[in-house]
């Protein structure tokens, strides 16, 4: 990010979030974080499109599907960004409609509702970005930043800055805690987890290096999901052939998609409904697979989903928890316990503890010169993050920082022109 180009004047810092989004600016000194949801400081990132016509977004979206309206409920659009599904036209809403103008929308009516509650005009933006969107392929990650820049400008912002998340959460920490010497952000968010090891200097930092991979509590949730809930769905089951003997597994295909949030809405089709319908003729086990039929007709995924989630942070206690299913049949839940998490979670844990390794390895330092780690993101409430951090960083002393709003502090303290150097 070029911090001269925000040196003064309006500029909206917006964390575009895979989950929840807020806008924040500095005013007499301070951070100002600006409700653009009704008394909250954060907006979740979700729309839903009513069968009548219009787009609702943050609470209302999720309020209408849990009333039941008809309509089209969509979630984790971020996660989308720099794929081919992101600029595809798909009949949403009455309307064809790509992704990529619905995230348009969205960002419009949180420049529309910024406005409005700060009492002026944004022009610029400082846009905070995961240090990869695409682990591992720089090309869609170039991609993924042109889309969401693009948005950006589609949206009414004449300039577009970005920053990495973690960084702005390095600023946001060095400024409200004021503390000296190296830290580690741990920014576990819905989509992906992003790492940045800097050593604070007066009222900036020196960024000593950035990581990034993508994996976040979406992932999580898809992880608990399989493991739990898709099984009473008909995972893991047989198919009968339609000619000679001998069973055949039952494909996976559908329960991933299933599982993944930004995936579910596009389910809601004749094709799925077919092939639901042919998975129950050949089902060697009718009545779960009828479950799965239930799902799709009345277009319980997300319902699903947000059990799934509700069961996952349960269990994330260190107590036995319920995925409570009983939207698809009456009494029905997946039991999570202590031991089942941990296993549906472990490929996770591997990954979050050879990035925060890699991390320290584009530094060039060891653990023990850590002197704290600061766990950022409402992802980091998970105990694997906290324990995998304290692993590869035992010395390093550990904080929570404002989970849902440090990088959005630190993009408005960026905006403001604090200083972010390189090492």
């Amino acid at each position: 990010m070029d911090s001269a180009a925000f040196a003064s004047g309006d500029v909206l810092a917006i964390d575009f979030g895979t989950s929840n989004s807020a806008a924040a600016i500095i005013e007499q000194g301070a951070v100002r974080r600006l409700q653009i949801e009704a008394g909250s400081e954060t907006l979740p990132t979700a729309v839903f499109f009513p069968a009548d016509g219009g787009m609702l977004i943050g609470a209302a979206a999720s309020e209408a599907l849990i009333a039941g309206d008809e309509g089209r409920y969509m979630r984790a659009l971020k996660s989308v960004l720099g794929t081919a599904l992101f600029h595809e036209k798909r009949l949403i809403g009455g309307k064809r409609r790509t992704l990529a103008e619905i995230v348009t929308a969205f960002l419009k009516e949180v420049k529309t509702r910024a406005e409005a509650e700060a009492g002026r005009r944004f022009d610029r933006a400082l846009s905070g970005r995961p240090v990869h969107f695409h682990s591992a392929d720089p090309e869609r990650d170039a991609r993924a930043e042109e889309d969401l820049r693009g948005c950006y400008k589609a949206a009414g912002f004449k300039h577009v800055e970005m920053m990495f998340e973690p960084e702005a959460a390095a600023l946001a920490s060095a400024v409200a805690e004021g503390t000296t010497g190296t830290g580690l952000i741990v920014d576990i968010g819905g989509g992906t987890s992003d790492f940045t090891l800097f050593r604070s200097e007066g009222t900036g930092i020196a960024i000593t290096a950035s990581h990034g991979i993508r994996l976040g509590g979406t992932d999580f949730d898809h992880a608990v999901s399989m493991r739990h809930a898709m099984p009473l769905l008909g995972l893991g089951g047989r198919l009968r052939r339609d000619f000679g003997g001998g069973l055949l597994p039952v494909p996976n295909a559908l329960y991933v998609d299933l599982s993944t949030w930004a995936k579910i809405a596009f389910l809601y089709n004749r094709d799925t409904e077919r092939a639901v319908e042919d998975l129950l003729r050949h089902a060697e086990a009718p009545e779960q697979m009828q479950r799965l039929k239930t799902v799709i007709e009345d277009e319980l995924g997300h319902e699903l989903a947000f059990a799934v989630e509700r069961g996952k942070i349960d269990a994330n206690s260190g107590a036995g928890a319920e995925i409570d299913m009983g939207m698809i049949a009456p009494g029905l839940a997946a039991r999570v316990t202590p031991g089942t998490l941990n296993a549906a979670l472990s490929d996770m844990r591997e990954a979050l503890r050879m990035a925060i390794y890699e991390t320290l390895m584009l530094a060039q330092i060891s653990p023990a010169q850590v002197d704290s780690v600061v766990l950022v993101g409402g992802s980091s409430l998970m105990a694997l993050v906290r324990d995998e951090a304290r692993g590869v960083c035992p010395g390093a002393a550990q904080r929570r920082s404002e989970a849902f709003t440090a990088v959005v502090d630190g993009l408005a303290w960026a905006a403001a022109g604090r200083g972010v150097a390189r090492a």
